[in-house]
């Protein structure tokens, strides 16, 4: 499925009305009557219930009134509170609030302290409020009204239904300005909104419906349109089945290069999490003088030790052509995780990148070899696989994470056709941007996330699945795997899981992956690259 900004979303309308023949009229009478659908499924039904209705004078405004018409034809009681001005609303919206009006429903405006105090009443006794405040147009700051509207809304405390986006929300960023309606539900109408995934708007967008109202599936699936949302029946078609004279030679032989002193936990999990992942073979290659002590904590993973520069890290030109010879007889190679920052170990790194042709993936230490010349990147023999977090991204990017923040997804998509490179921006939500501007939004993820060791998992994941996947895909499935193993996780232990509490999943979610393959028989494939 794919999300839409919301220039795009504007073109679907223009598009849907000019080359299919679908008034906008038609297009709001459909979202109003799904809206209505699911508020009486959310309140269990709509007979005898009371709904209060907040419409603006814009589109959304048009929906909701629509929605009022079908509620109270379900036999609901319906409030109407207007919230924009009747000389603003739109040419559609108008016609619908004809339509209330001449149906003889309660409509009230908002004018004055008697208004006020109507709506705070209805609001405390309604089963159910409809959010027709502002729509996907809404940026910058609440008017002062619109701004006491929404927090009357919220400490009411009653299951708000939004339509489109929770009002006050930025629908391409997710911003809140000031403050936004906490709904239960929102209805994504036509295609996801970019705001559903980052926060603060994650936490406003609650329970996530998307319909498509009729719009025409060539229109939401446009190639222009390159944002991507990966679910499980996305991901599921990403995993090609294992043959049966599968051996560990032809799952994947993963060369890790990581750990430093104090940093060999770093080591340990990106390894091992290539081999939950499914590599067949996986070799880490350490610091000699650590090699001892990693030999004897891993057992399934190999280990080589490199000469080292630094006490405890990697470098030199001995250690450079070790690796060089070594990464001959592996498929693709990991590098960066705990390796260290000492001037020689980054040397060796940009050196290494710029000589080894296979696939490679670059995390944590690798990545800051690259501070102030992240130009360099481009001269990788493969397009390189680089997995940030949002401070490692910042640094690459050449501004602030407040900067990033503004509009992440532009930014991580400018950042990969930059750096000629796939993107691993690690957030609240993960985005994969790819250097020809595709860029995937992950549907998984949770806060006990949040810990030390979680993006070693990840890029081991990633780098486990290199020869597993075909064209580039490991980097969106390993996004996934992932998620859903944290997830797993987090199912278990909350805000005090750990990284290797993720890695425990790995084949959990995995095995989850092939039983949705087993019973789910997609009536259309997802467009994944």
């Amino acid at each position: 499925m794919k999300i839409g900004t919301v220039e795009q979303m504007r073109q679907i309308d223009r598009r849907a009305a000019e080359e299919y023949g679908l008034p906008g009229l038609l297009l709001m009478e459909n979202a109003g009557h799904r809206a209505a659908e699911a508020m009486a499924e959310r309140l269990d039904g709509a007979e005898g219930k009371t709904v209060c209705v907040l419409a603006g004078s814009g589109n959304n405004g048009g929906d909701a009134l629509c929605a009022a018409r079908h509620l109270a034809g379900m036999g609901a009681h319906v409030r109407i509170f207007l919230t924009g001005e009747k000389d603003h609303f739109t040419e559609d919206t108008a016609v619908m609030y004809g339509a209330v009006e001449r149906m003889e429903l309660e409509i009230h405006a908002i004018d004055n302290d008697r208004d006020w105090n109507r709506m705070h009443v209805a609001l405390r006794f309604a089963d159910g409020v409809l959010d027709g405040i502002l729509g996907t147009g809404f940026h910058g700051e609440l008017r002062k009204k619109t701004l006491r509207i929404i927090e009357e809304v919220n400490e009411a405390g009653r299951p708000v239904l939004s339509i489109d986006v929770p009002s006050g929300m930025e629908a391409d960023t997710g911003r809140i300005s000031t403050v936004a309606i906490d709904a239960a539900e929102t209805l994504a109408l036509a295609l996801p909104k970019p705001c559903y995934f980052f926060s603060p708007g994650a936490e406003h967008t609650g329970c996530l419906l998307v319909d498509d109202i009729g719009i025409p599936r060539a229109l939401l699936e446009d190639k222009a349109i390159q944002q991507y949302l990966l679910d499980d029946a996305a991901a599921a078609e990403l995993l090609p089945p294992r043959d049966r004279a599968a051996h560990k030679g032809s799952c994947g032989r993963i060369l890790v290069i990581a750990g430093s002193r104090g940093m060999t936990g770093a080591a340990v999990m990106a390894s091992q999490a290539a081999l939950r992942a499914g590599a067949g073979i996986v070799t880490l290659a350490v610091p000699e003088s650590l090699h001892d002590i990693l030999e004897a904590k891993l057992t399934e993973v190999m280990t080589v030790p490199i000469p080292e520069s630094t006490d405890g890290q990697i470098g030199g030109e001995e250690a450079l052509h070790t690796l060089l010879r070594l990464a001959h007889g592996y498929d693709a190679v990991l590098i960066g995780p705990g390796l260290g920052r000492a001037q020689e170990t980054g040397e060796l790194v940009r050196m290494f990148l710029a000589e080894v042709d296979k696939p490679v993936v670059v995390d944590a230490d690798g990545l800051y070899a690259f501070t102030n010349c992240e130009d360099q990147l481009k001269d990788c023999h493969q397009i390189p696989v680089l997995t940030p977090h949002l401070g490692e991204l910042a640094r690459l990017a050449g501004c602030t994470v407040a900067d990033l923040r503004t509009d992440l997804t532009a930014k991580v998509r400018e950042l990969a056709a930059k750096l000629q490179c796939v993107l691993v921006a690690k957030s609240e939500c993960t985005l994969v941007a790819y250097p020809d501007g595709d860029v995937y939004f992950t549907s998984k993820g949770n806060p006990g996330m949040a810990t030390a060791g979680c993006g070693d998992v990840l890029a081991g994941t990633i780098a486990g699945l290199m020869e597993q996947t075909q064209d580039g895909l490991a980097p969106i499935l390993g996004v996934w795997m992932h998620g859903e193993a944290g997830d797993l996780a987090y199912a278990a232990q909350g805000e005090g899981l750990v990284a290797t509490d993720i890695l425990a999943q790995l084949p959990h979610a995995r095995q989850g992956l092939r039983l949705f393959q087993e019973n789910n028989v997609p009536a259309q494939k997802a467009k994944i690259r």
